[in-house]
């Protein structure tokens, strides 16, 4: 007990303007750090693909199955294929993000992180939100940031809507979304999203019982601190290497194991079942737990629909292939309860459906 006081007493200290100025630095480096690395990996090439989408109406071929209508049967060389092409195409955000996911809890102060998106109020979740926007990473690479969001105190509700927002509401695959498909498409995207990040995420909020609460603030004064002594490489390599650990195996697994069986998770559907409620609900429950890189959503339902897909499932495979996947519930597993990852999982799905079926409809 003794030990747990003085640990709070250390995170907890009067802010005097010394500290406020001492605080300062660390933030610099972390949004400098932030903002060449997003330039990098995420700003930069999507700024040349807008042309590309604009002029071609096409951002590539399906990573899926190509340019085919069926993917290759499951097999070890499928898996190893997928994973090649997957991780080709985000290793440098998957860099990124566990980059960033160490560096905001050795770098932002706790109090700072608490006080803007620490509350379950809508206005944290909002905020959460937003700050996901410019960011742009696929749910797996904005998974690693979520962890170290929730380990420096940060609501459910606002990491909820930071790793959802991050996938969802990115505003360059929208852009190529309304080139590609039709803005009709990037309009349900968007409309379903708000809903997906901020009202799903504010909700869950509610969700969360007073024991996790408390085992949470534990974990918080657990993590390392900008006002302990301890050097900045070790606070940052005890930041790193759990997130490391908790994000790469189970990741790579993952990847493999689903893009080994993606003939099974994406078979050739008949004319005659293209439009029925059916495969509508089989392609939200497939797009839910698959993986895929930022935007890779677009050209595979651009190729599913070239072979007689309907636009009611088309819609539901564009909004949950995105949101979160079964390698991204692992990643951030220890971030929040299983009551939260199921009512998550649950409600990605849900709109996925829903949003199909009022595209059937209006479109």
């Amino acid at each position: 007990m003794p030990e747990k006081i003085l640990r709070f007493k250390e995170t907890n200290q009067p802010v005097t303007r010394k500290t406020k100025l001492n605080y300062l630095i660390p933030v610099l480096i972390f949004f400098v750090i932030a903002i060449i690395g997003v330039w990098y990996v995420k700003w930069s090439p999507y700024y040349q693909k807008v042309f590309v989408a604009a002029s071609k109406h096409s951002i590539g071929a399906s990573i899926i199955s190509g340019k085919l209508a069926s993917s290759p049967l499951p097999s070890w060389q499928a898996a190893l294929s997928y994973t090649t092409a997957y991780f080709n195409a985000v290793w440098k955000a998957v860099i990124l993000g566990l980059l960033l996911g160490s560096l905001v809890q050795v770098l932002l102060p706790q109090e700072w992180i608490k006080r803007a998106l620490g509350s379950t109020s809508f206005g944290s979740t909002l905020l959460g939100g937003v700050a996901a926007i410019p960011s742009m990473m696929c749910t797996c690479c904005a998974a690693p940031v979520t962890v170290g969001l929730r380990k420096s105190s940060a609501s459910v509700g606002s990491s909820l809507a930071y790793w959802l927002g991050n996938p969802i509401l990115n505003p360059a695959t929208i852009i190529f979304m309304g080139f590609v498909l039709s803005w009709k498409f990037a309009l349900m995207r968007i409309i379903a999203g708000l809903i997906l990040v901020f009202g799903i995420a504010y909700i869950a909020n509610y969700l969360t019982n007073i024991d996790e609460v408390e085992c949470n603030e534990e974990v918080i004064t657990l993590a390392p601190s900008i006002t302990t002594r301890e050097s900045f490489f070790v606070r940052w390599w005890r930041a790193l290497w759990p997130l490391i650990l908790d994000t790469i195996p189970a990741y790579i697994i993952m990847v493999f194991l689903l893009g080994g069986l993606r003939a099974w998770l994406f078979p050739v559907i008949s004319p005659q079942w293209a439009t029925s409620g059916l495969v509508l609900i089989f392609l939200a429950i497939t797009g839910t737990l698959f993986i895929v890189p930022t935007a890779a959503e677009i050209p595979i339902v651009q190729t599913l629909m070239s072979f007689g897909l309907g636009v009611g499932p088309a819609v539901a495979l564009m909004m949950t292939l995105p949101a979160i996947s079964l390698p991204s519930l692992l990643i951030v597993k220890r971030a929040f309860s299983t009551r939260i990852l199921i009512f998550v999982t649950g409600s990605v799905f849900l709109v996925g459906v829903v949003s199909g079926l009022i595209a059937m409809v209006i479109f």
